[in-house]
């Protein structure tokens, strides 16, 4: 591979404390070296441009079961946004739910070039693999649900936390999985009798257990086998009114697990769960109550799972979530459950201004992502595509550096949401460093992956090049050229190669599947009960469940030396 040099940038680079400094950045081999031969090397003057890592998302879902039912689901979104091809890029469709190829150009358009799909039935990991092997110009891996399978549920009842730990293990080896996914611990299971949990101290039914002791025992098994990343948690009760006292009571449940002063939970889409009032008619922002809690300890993370205003396909794993917004909106709804596993469903969605809950949801975000005081705690997403797709990202990147811009966006809501929300009072606007954090650098530091969101020796040469001048450029003033210059980013390097070049994909290539590879010191033991298991629950044998090597297109395993 060529090496190339990037001379002259302002390269902003919070890893490693490096804000704005005018510096240049060497690869070679597809790594960030201290220097290469200046007179061989590739040169982009990046004189006036604003240098970042490769932008990380923790929290999108483009791949599996509920994204491919959701194509099929909303034909409408392939006709308003059909993608034709050109000589490097393949055609394809959108819009909230982009295809494979599509989904790939897109991100690495606006400079990133890492993202987690952090939904996964176990049983349709194959599929999830296929389509991951599909998007181009990606690193990316996947998140198993683990939360409500049925073994799992076994051994926390029993408090075996040693050989539930071995399962998990071996089912992130079994599925090329990264992370413990959980979604409405215990409601999933519930849904399966048409019940849900209500607190996290209902009881599961035919389990005995509650949602505390899932969460608790599963944060407990992620760090005796030291994975990289914390347990990704969607909340009870997510998108109903008064949710916020539940996420309250979530985190201070997560407080009885050691964690050493580092976060040992994620709370995703943290907007959907933020909400009080007592009802729909005086649903309002609880921004400002999980904010403070958040303030003041260390042990959790979040990402925002902001809401545009658009037509857009909503999809989770929490089948009874889904069946209540099936209710309020009278829309076409998909309802599935995978077997022993997991729940699903999949409902289109049109996110309003003059709707004054979906503008409250829309302040909830912006306001959670300005009043969390440490950007090493709360992360933009979209959750795309619930919340809305992710190629509006240099939206949200506007209204979180110009408060001009989200108030300009505020005076055109609901009036009634306008004098519920609390951005009239925020002045904060972030900086281009904090930005740098919340996009990249801060995404990568909670997912564990070293080698990303940093532009120091030995990272991955994933980076992104903008037409931002910091000197020159107001940003908050500016919004909309900023808005622009990260929707087409001037140049996108994957693996030091030049993939985008203002805004245009340049060169197609294929991104790694990142998995864990847990090695544990005594293996799961799947003996032959188990197997009975399979073939008494299970559409399919055991021997056709696991994921193997040659399924993953390209892969990168990250091996973790597990306690137990």
């Amino acid at each position: 591979m060529t090496e190339l040099l990037i001379k002259n940038g302002f390269v902003f680079d919070p890893l490693n404390k490096v804000n704005g400094e005018k510096m240049d950045i060497a690869v070679k081999n597809g790594k960030i070296v201290e220097k290469v031969n200046e007179h061989k090397a590739k040169i982009i003057d990046a004189a006036g441009l604003t240098v970042m890592p490769g932008g990380v998302d923790i929290h999108t879902h483009i791949a599996g079961g509920e994204v491919n039912t959701g194509r099929m689901v909303r034909p409408e979104d392939h006709v308003k946004d059909a993608v034709r091809k050109t000589a490097l890029t393949r055609s394809g469709t959108g819009y909230s739910i982009p295809s494979t190829f599509v989904t790939g150009y897109r991100y690495s358009q606006m400079g990133y070039t890492t993202v987690m799909n952090p939904s996964m039935a176990p049983l349709e990991a194959k599929h999830t693999h296929e389509e991951l092997n599909d998007i181009p110009l990606l690193d990316k891996a996947t998140y198993p649900l683990i939360g409500d399978w049925w073994f799992v549920l076994e051994y926390l009842r029993k408090g075996d936390l040693e050989e539930c730990a071995r399962h998990v293990a071996w089912m992130l080896q079994t599925t090329k999985g990264y992370a413990i996914k959980i979604v409405n611990p215990g409601g999933l299971e519930s849904w399966g009798f048409g019940r849900n949990v209500h607190s996290i101290d209902d009881q599961v039914p035919n389990f005995c257990i509650t949602p505390r002791e899932i969460m608790v025992g599963l944060a407990k098994v992620n760090k005796m086998l030291n994975l990289p990343h914390t347990i990704h948690l969607h909340t009870n009760n997510l998108g109903l009114p008064g949710n916020y006292t539940t996420t309250l009571d979530t985190m201070k449940a997560l407080e009885s697990v050691p964690s050493d002063g580092k976060p040992n939970m994620h709370i995703t889409h943290l907007q959907f769960s933020s909400f009080g009032g007592d009802g729909w008619g005086n649903m309002r922002s609880a921004a400002e109550e999980i904010s403070k809690y958040i303030n003041t300890h260390s042990h959790v993370t979040a990402d925002m799972g902001q809401v545009i205003f658009t037509d857009t396909t909503t999809m989770t794993a929490d089948g009874p979530f889904e069946y209540t917004l099936y209710q309020l909106s009278g829309h076409k709804w998909v309802n599935s459950d995978v077997e022993t596993e997991t729940s699903g469903g999949i409902i289109p969605f049109h996110y309003k201004k003059n709707n004054a809950v979906n503008a409250t949801q829309w302040s909830i975000a912006l306001e959670l992502a300005l009043l969390i005081e440490d950007p090493w705690k709360i992360y933009m997403t979209t959750d795309h595509p619930n919340g809305g797709p992710f190629f509006a990202y240099p939206k949200i990147i506007a209204w979180l550096t110009s408060r001009k811009a989200r108030m300009a966006t505020l005076k055109k809501c609901h009036k009634k949401a306008q004098k519920k929300s609390l951005l009239p009072s925020i002045k904060r606007e972030l900086s281009l460093y904090e930005l740098a954090i919340v996009t990249r650098a801060g995404q990568a530091k909670a997912l564990g992956l070293t080698n990303k969101g940093h532009l120091g020796v030995g990272a991955d040469a994933d980076i992104a090049i903008y037409d931002v001048n910091p000197e020159t450029t107001d940003i908050a003033r500016k919004y909309k050229a900023v808005r622009k210059a990260f929707g087409n980013a001037a140049y996108t390097i994957k693996d030091g190669r030049v993939v985008v070049k203002d805004g245009e994909v340049v060169q197609n290539v294929d991104g790694r599947t990142i998995w864990l590879d847990v090695q544990t010191a005594e293996p799961c033991r799947i003996d032959e009960q188990m197997k009975n298991k399979f073939r008494e629950y299970w559409s399919v044998d055991y021997a056709n469940y696991p994921v193997y090597d040659h399924y993953v297109k390209v892969k990168d395993p990250i091996t973790i030396q597990a306690s137990v």
